[in-house]
């Protein structure tokens, strides 16, 4: 995990705190980030920093992670429910979204739902909703800075996503950017690929340094992210 320095703000959200780190202008246009599973906000220091200078960026703790609430109940759809929350309770009608693993996840869950307020959706080495082989994670040693059952639960679901998920990718309307990891990724990247045939407006590119892209490479995730977020009309972005 990284060390933020992002300006710290919290909203409730059905009685659950959510913590939320933002940097630049407050009147830029609004890009969010959601982290994988077991992240927190400073995952995001790096890339925070560079896009600050175009875009008012709010990076989130989602629940069981972090310094928000950890409730004891946990699921993809509850992770999605606070996302709404919490950009309601920040006035923030309509952002720019970006998630790696577990927070893409997040991230195409809101835009299926809620389509009218995602205007570009970055989904950072998130593989289509499939099952997969299904291996007991492990905790690891000493104090974490994530609630473990949550690990538990999200996992559940990962591994046997609801088919409803599947079923409704084609709601998602806003324009796409899908990065993948390459080979060296634990996801399959066939599964990114995949993105392609299931969304109206994608474009996926490879960035070839495995599942952390935005943390190996952060100047080149950036830039390929810059050039989607500000092509004319997120159709044709620059290469």
């Amino acid at each position: 995990m990284g060390e933020s320095s992002g300006v710290v703000g919290v909203v409730e959200v059905d009685g659950v705190r959510l913590v939320h780190e933002h940097w630049g202008d407050p009147s830029a246009p609004p890009v969010v980030l959601l982290h994988a599973l077991g992240e927190d906000a400073g995952d995001w220091d790096r890339i925070a920093r560079r896009l600050a200078d175009t875009w008012r960026v709010y990076v989130v703790e989602l629940r069981g992670h972090g310094r928000s609430d950890w409730p004891g109940s946990y699921s993809l759809e509850l992770m999605r429910d606070d996302l709404l929350g919490l950009l309601d309770a920040l006035d923030l009608a309509r952002v720019d979204l970006i998630g790696h693993s577990m927070g893409g996840i997040v991230a195409y869950l809101f835009a299926q739902e809620h389509p009218h307020r995602v205007r570009r959706l970055v989904l950072e080495d998130v593989s289509v909703p499939v099952p997969r082989e299904a291996v007991a994670p492990v905790r690891p040693e000493g104090e974490l800075g994530f609630d473990w059952d949550m690990v538990i639960a999200i996992r559940k679901q990962i591994d046997s996503p609801d088919p409803v998920w599947w079923d409704r990718l084609g709601l998602i309307t806003a324009p796409t950017l899908v990065v993948g990891g390459g080979s060296g990724s634990h996801i399959p990247q066939e599964r990114i690929a995949e993105w392609s045939r299931r969304l109206p407006d994608v474009r996926v590119v490879t960035i070839p340094v495995g599942h952390l892209v935005h943390a190996v490479e952060p100047h080149a995730f950036t830039e390929v992210v810059r050039s989607f977020l500000t092509a004319p009309d997120a159709r044709r972005p620059a290469p």
